[in-house]
């Protein structure tokens, strides 16, 4: 019999994963760049990222705090050895090449905000071309890791016999074994 799901990722955690995630989708997609809509949702994005990053130190606990995921170079090592092996890697939480993508698509984000205000509000960047084809490059950028992040989640899913994308909506998450 298995044991009952635990909390994984608390409830900040969950909102600020699907509202970043629907800010960015509506931004690259939907919203023409420079229009209001997406100069609001990028500042709303960034707003996020600083909540997130404190709550990474202040709140939460467990899977929600920086030190319990963050990528060290040990950590990255393990984690790419048990892979190339092909062995499973079962963790609570973010493995450490998860967190380095989800770090780097934080970053990302963050230089979406910073070149956005360039683009907007600093009147010496403003019809910058270069300004403008960076802040593409990285919202590209960002697009191509969470491709990288959902086809992960999805194959992990499948190869660990465990629902990952669940535990982002419910929180919840079976135990480690």
């Amino acid at each position: 019999m298995r044991a009952a799901n635990t909390t994984l990722w608390d409830p900040l955690v969950r909102l600020f994963h699907w509202s970043i995630a629907l800010i960015f989708i509506a931004n690259y997609f939907f919203n023409e760049a420079g229009d209001d809509w997406h100069q609001w949702l990028g500042y709303v994005a960034v707003a996020w990222l600083v909540v997130r990053s404190l709550w990474g130190f202040m709140g939460g606990k467990g899977a929600a705090r920086w030190a319990d995921f963050f990528p060290t170079p040990a950590r990255l090592a393990v984690h790419t050895k048990a892979l190339l092996r092909g062995e499973a890697y079962h963790r609570m939480g973010h493995s450490p090449l998860g967190a380095l993508v989800m770090l780097l698509m934080m970053l990302g984000i963050f230089l979406l905000g910073v070149t956005g205000y360039m683009l907007e509000e600093v009147d010496y960047f403003w019809g910058e071309q270069w300004v403008e084809d960076v802040h593409e490059w990285i919202a590209n950028s960002v697009m191509a890791l969470v491709v990288v992040h959902v086809s992960a989640a999805l194959f992990e899913s499948y190869r660990l016999k465990e629902n990952l994308p669940l535990s982002m909506i419910t929180g919840k998450r079976r135990p480690l074994d």
